[in-house]
């Protein structure tokens, strides 16, 4: 891909727009699909929980989510308005139990202590105030509530020809020092490997992940 190309797509992950945007969240559900499904798992959601989605794209996966527990809620946040439109109309099925809400990236549009568990995939990178935000997610978070955080591997991301443009990448151990400097103070890290196909191109990678279990 060229340059110019590159800078599009980076874009488009931080901020999927118009009909690139929609192709581009199709592409990021498939792509990050067992990153997605590894945190779901990790959440252990249980009936009756609210969950909090921070940058749910086009949310295919949803019916995934409803499906583990007895009358839960969730409710996804989004900073593009291209994925909130496209996460309604794909998920017009589950209109009863999912909401979706803009949002500017900084400040969560809820009241204090309101989600039983949270997560979000592949978002930090694009963290203005990462600690600012981490103590914005404790702060809607329950009591004895679980948040995970899924990321690549700076490794990992720093070989992908996009991630020079707007992307701050994190260690494990960059991440733990960060979460450190927050609220939250009980962490525990799971990292995963996988061979997945490149968003910039037709050829396989091997990516290496982290899965972030947090607890207040």
């Amino acid at each position: 891909m060229e340059k110019d190309e590159l800078k599009i797509l980076a874009q488009n992950l931080a901020n999927p727009q118009g009909e690139k945007g929609i192709e581009i969240g199709e592409m990021m559900n498939a792509t990050n699909i067992s990153m997605t499904m590894e945190s779901i798992k990790t959440l252990l959601i249980e009936d009756d929980e609210h969950i909090l989605e921070i940058g749910h794209g086009n949310a295919g996966h949803l019916k995934n989510i409803l499906s583990r527990a007895r009358n839960l809620k969730y409710t996804g946040v989004d900073i593009s308005e291209t994925m909130y439109n496209e996460a309604r109309k794909l998920n017009k099925d589950f209109e009863s139990q999912a909401d979706f809400v803009l949002y500017e990236g900084k400040k969560l549009p809820f009241e204090d202590k309101i989600f039983d568990k949270i997560f979000t995939v592949n978002t930090v990178y694009f963290w203005e105030n990462p600690v600012d935000f981490l103590n914005e997610i404790y702060r809607v978070l329950k009591k004895d509530g679980t948040f995970v955080l899924t990321f690549g591997q700076k490794k990992f991301m720093q070989t992908l020809p996009f991630t020079e443009y707007n992307f701050t990448m994190y260690s494990n151990s960059e991440m733990e020092q960060l979460v450190s400097e927050s609220h939250f103070k009980r962490m525990k890290i799971s990292e995963k490997e996988e061979d997945i196909q490149s968003k910039a191109g037709n050829e396989t990678i091997h990516r290496i992940y982290t899965v972030l279990t947090i607890k207040k």
